[in-house]
């Protein structure tokens, strides 16, 4: 939709209404632009996803901007400045955020804003901009920004107004665009220009044409349409080598500041693709590592932290540069507990949830592993709670895997004990889809038997299956897949809720071991007991064979096994159903980690056992 708005002959000076319009025109060509930007990145990482970073740092000043008009203009711009940092995404959003931060203290203090006062502002933020970073790079976001900066403070000296002001100086910034085609090796092999420079021109095109004509196409949400190929074929990066993008924000601490610079060169020695944005109030940390909770515990030296991420690149890498012929990609949360191997070989995307300790908080499985967390758990006195993730951690997901693929099955943890499956619903009725869709399925399991469904539908996925025959398959799969788990200590299901204390009194008593498992409903709970110690494990695989329903002839199994911290039980355990069943009725058995979904209720020393039927 294309709103109309009139405008003075000149426009000499802008309030705070005419600058957020000139704003909001600008985002929305950029949400227009999203899917081209994406596949024409190729620097820092050919993870295709800097159109979708800027333009979700761009829809929280949007947001911002939406919330009440505000006709002071320094206050639109530092009202922008400090939305654009809280939702900062990528290192392009990181290094747009700083240059707005840069106009907002150069001209917050405003009522209305001349041309020259402008002009300055704008030579502010570039000069912030470049300041974040501490090993600068042209041929990126910063060389347009300079020349954004330097073209209008040479053309202000002629007495233009804005529309002028603008007109010329994208004559200048759209040459140094394209010089950027030749100003960095990815560049150059791949032939395109920098996208994150191209972003920002794109919103200067916005903010341009509705000086012109007052004219602004209004696009609520980034678009996801076409079928452009991705740039280059995966082109080495001079720091491919680390896996998680990571970034969070730290909040100054009463009565202290934080210390940018010394919080750079911290930053700096423990990754690549560093930018730190911000004030001495607040700070968004963005860089490239392989220990995200290396830099989790240095930022909470500076002040609070909040809005900790890490979006795998080695996962971004492979959706952005995958074959055509796959055209629907499976996503899930960390409450699936999924071997390795299945993960990248099927190219399963995972957003993690949250594992806290008290005041402690942790990327589950990302910033603490598996081994870690059963640790913790261990000499930890405070009984640990999972998170679900955000709503906005799965939409930057499905962001960049709608920009790649026609459409996302993201299969969930149990909606019977977590708010991850309304949390991945809630994001995806955020997003633009055009064409595009995205499924979200409830998995009724947690664990292994909510990995086991996540493999197949990943599997189908694989084959090049659309997305109505991937749900199908996961929700067939869903009826088939059975899961039980032995506590070795029923204490932690007590405190954490899925077995009632008076259960856990009568178990002690009785010596009893108390099996969890997984009903139709989605529910967790006792599903039985098993009473001592003697061959307690022997004991355990005759109660799981006895509930499997299977029709020998016309289903083969598939069987994962997840411990918690303890892979000899664990080994011994697959040993044991390997033994259970008839070798050609098994396609496959498989010795996993069990993670905090259900290990926060089961504790160390946990084996369970996830059954799947397949028919033949």
């Amino acid at each position: 939709m294309t709103a109309t708005v009139s405008l003075p002959q000149n426009i000499v000076e802008l309030d705070g209404i005419l600058l957020a319009d000139a704003l909001r025109a600008g985002i929305y060509r950029l949400f227009a632009q999203t899917d081209h930007i994406n596949k024409i990145n190729v620097f820092p990482v050919p993870d295709g996803d800097t159109g979708t970073n800027m333009s979700m740092t761009l829809q929280a000043v949007l947001i911002a901007l939406n919330r009440e008009p505000q006709t002071h203009a320094g206050h639109v711009l530092t009202r922008a400045a400090d939305a654009a940092l809280d939702g900062a995404r990528g290192n392009s959003g990181a290094i747009l955020a700083q240059f707005l931060l840069g106009l907002g203290d150069g001209a917050g203090h405003l009522t209305r804003l001349g041309v020259h006062e402008f002009v300055a502002a704008v030579g502010n933020g570039a000069r912030y901009a470049r300041e974040a970073l501490i090993q600068p790079r042209e041929g990126t976001l910063l060389t347009v920004l300079r020349e954004f900066a330097e073209a209008s403070e040479a053309i202000v000296q002629q007495s233009t107004d804005f529309r002028g002001l603008f007109t010329a100086s994208l004559v200048k910034v759209h040459i140094a665009l394209e010089q950027t085609r030749h100003q960095l090796d990815e560049l150059r092999a791949a032939n395109v220009v920098d996208a994150g420079a191209l972003g920002f021109v794109e919103v200067l095109e916005g903010i341009s044409r509705y000086l012109e004509s007052g004219e602004i196409d209004e696009i609520a949400m980034p678009l996801h349409a076409g079928d452009e190929v991705m740039a280059g074929s995966a082109p080495v990066a001079a720091d491919q080598d680390f896996r998680y993008c990571t970034e969070c924000l730290i909040t100054a601490r009463a009565d202290q500041e934080i210390d940018l610079r010394s919080l750079r060169e911290r930053m700096a020695q423990v990754g690549a693709s560093l930018v730190v944005s911000g004030s001495k109030r607040k700070a968004k940390v963005h860089i490239h590592v392989d220990d995200p909770e290396g830099v989790f515990r240095v930022a909470t030296e500076f002040g609070e932290l909040t809005g900790e991420k890490a979006d795998d690149m080695r996962m971004q890498q492979s959706a952005a540069h995958h074959r055509r012929t796959q055209t629907v990609v499976v996503a899930t949360d960390s409450g699936a507990d999924i071997p390795d191997e299945f993960i990248e070989r099927l190219g399963i995307h995972v957003v993690p949830a949250r594992v806290h300790f008290g005041n402690e908080s942790h990327l589950d499985k990302v910033s603490m592993t598996a081994v870690e967390f059963y640790r913790e758990l261990a000499m930890n006195p405070v009984h640990p709670k999972t998170s679900q993730p955000p709503p906005g951690d799965f939409r930057r997901m499905f962001e960049f895997l709608v920009s790649h693929y026609d459409a996302v099955v993201s299969i969930n943890l149990t909606a019977r004990h977590s708010g991850t499956y309304n949390a991945a619903r809630t994001a995806a009725q955020r997003i633009s889809l055009g064409e595009k869709s995205i499924e979200i399925i409830d998995s009724r399991s947690a664990s292994i038997g909510e990995g086991l469904v996540v493999i197949a539908a990943a599997e189908a996925a694989a084959k090049g299956q659309d997305a109505q025959a991937v749900a199908a398959v996961a929700q067939s799969a869903i009826e088939r897949t059975q899961t039980f788990a032995l506590l070795k200590d029923i204490n932690f299901a007590v405190r954490g809720g899925r077995v009632p204390a008076i259960v856990g009194k009568v178990a002690k008593i009785l010596r009893l071991n108390v099996i969890l498992k997984t009903y139709a409903d989605g529910r967790v709970a006792a599903g039985g007991g098993l009473i001592g110690q003697f061959q307690l494990r022997r004991r355990f695989v005759a109660f799981v064979r006895k509930r499997v329903r299977f029709e020998r002839g016309h289903e083969t199994l598939r069987i994962l096994v997840g411990h918690g911290d303890a892979r000899e039980e664990g080994e011994k355990l697959l040993a044991d159903l390997r033994k259970a069943f008839d070798a050609r009725d098994v396609e496959f058995a498989t010795l996993t980690d069990m993670g905090a979904a259900v290990g926060v209720h089961g504790g160390p020393g946990t084996l369970i056992v996830s059954i799947q039927r397949q028919p033949r």
